[in-house]
């Protein structure tokens, strides 16, 4: 077996093969500018971008033209929010968002308040839920936006965003969804539901970092942005830049395997993830966050009892996993997703995240199971 095992895919994931042979011609021989649009280098490089916007497109059911590329989903967000904001605040300055979304919608919208935005955000319950309910209640005339994640990063909780959609639609104003860890793992289709915004990221599907997108609506809703950077015009005038042609032809062709794959992947990612929890239940004062039903097929969040999550990971250097807490100052803080869901601080402190990808296998899950349960043991016998 090779070693260490990698299972943190929710932070990021390798660059598949066949997406880093699609991105190195752009690195050499066809490294024109695709704004360059008076030769053939230029033209070449601005091929390839067409190409990824179609491929990009076609993984969440969009139109080739609602494709906005940027540095990564982080950019995407706060194009997305801070464009809204400036462009609909005549209409009002209310947002909505929940508690457990990713600190990229957080912070963006909490700065916004500076700027004399009001914020509401939705609690969720011991599942990782929203109240669909509380939700209607929330949006008042002046909410321009709703922003609510589809999958969480951390327990892999999925919303039912065609639902939510189809709400804040109904009453009037936009929805936007940071799909960052759910394309290429379930199922998207922006034109099912008035879905206005979307952000997503190359790195999270087997893609390069440092490039991502947003879906900009063109009906049903139509979303005017106000850009966030100005100088060149680039990107139909919302993200000027040059553009990172190998990037973004990675980015496309990750889209289109990931389509492709989607389905078998899932089937066999649920099937390692169940194994691997079935395994670490075995062992006792052990509890899966979030709901068991409506979550990523690749991503658990454990809580073993008696233990600090820090400790455990120290003792599996060969093993890439996650805590459930960051380090947002020189102490751990427990993290705001499980205590947003009512999980006591020590329980949030004894988290673990296991995020599977598709290159692991039994044999990975298997190792990982009998080195886990063996550092469970030693800290109980010693705490």
């Amino acid at each position: 077996m090779r070693s260490p095992v990698y299972l943190d895919h929710n932070s990021t994931t390798p660059v598949d093969a066949r997406v880093l042979e699609v991105m190195l011609p752009y690195f050499t021989k066809q490294f024109g500018n695709a704004a360059s649009r008076t030769h053939a280098f230029g033209w070449i490089a601005a091929d390839a971008v067409d190409k990824a916007r179609g491929q990009t497109a076609s993984l969440i059911g969009a139109e080739e033209g609602e494709i906005i590329f940027t540095s990564g989903a982080t950019e995407a967000i706060n194009l997305a929010i801070k464009g809204v904001f400036e462009s609909y605040h005549q209409k009002g300055r209310h947002l909505i968002t929940v508690s457990t979304e990713h600190p990229a919608v957080l912070d963006t919208c909490r700065s916004l308040e500076k700027k004399g935005a009001e914020l509401t955000v939705l609690p969720v319950d011991r599942e990782g839920k929203i109240d669909l309910t509380e939700l209607k209640k929330a949006i008042r005339p002046d909410t321009i936006l709703v922003c609510i994640m589809q999958a969480n990063n951390e327990t892999g909780v999925i919303h039912p965003i065609s639902a939510i959609a189809e709400i804040v639609h109904h009453q009037g104003s936009l929805f936007f969804c940071d799909a960052t860890q759910a394309a290429g793992k379930v199922n998207i289709d922006v034109k099912d539901s008035p879905i206005a915004l979307l952000a997503w990221s190359a790195h999270k599907l087997y893609g390069p970092k440092g490039t991502g997108a947003l879906f900009v609506s063109r009906k049903n809703p139509r979303v005017t942005l106000t850009p966030q950077q100005d100088g060149g015009g680039h990107e139909r005038g919302l993200r000027s830049g040059t553009l990172n042609v190998p990037g973004i032809a990675g980015f496309g062709k990750a889209c289109e395997l990931a389509k492709t794959d989607m389905w078998d992947n899932s089937a066999r990612l649920s099937a390692l993830r169940t194994q691997l929890e079935q395994g670490l239940e075995s062992l006792g004062g052990v509890t899966i966050n979030g709901s068991l039903r409506d979550r990523l097929p690749n991503t658990t969040n454990l809580s073993f009892t008696d233990i600090k999550a820090s400790e455990l990971i120290k003792l599996l250097p060969h093993i890439a996993l996650a805590t459930g807490s960051a380090c947002a100052s020189a102490l751990p803080e427990p993290s705001h997703v499980l205590r947003a869901m009512q999980i006591s601080d020590p329980l949030a402190m004894a988290s673990v995240r296991f995020s599977l990808g598709k290159d692991n296998t039994l044999e990975e899950i298997d190792y990982t199971l009998q080195a886990v349960s063996e550092a469970v043991t030693y800290l109980r016998k010693d705490s």
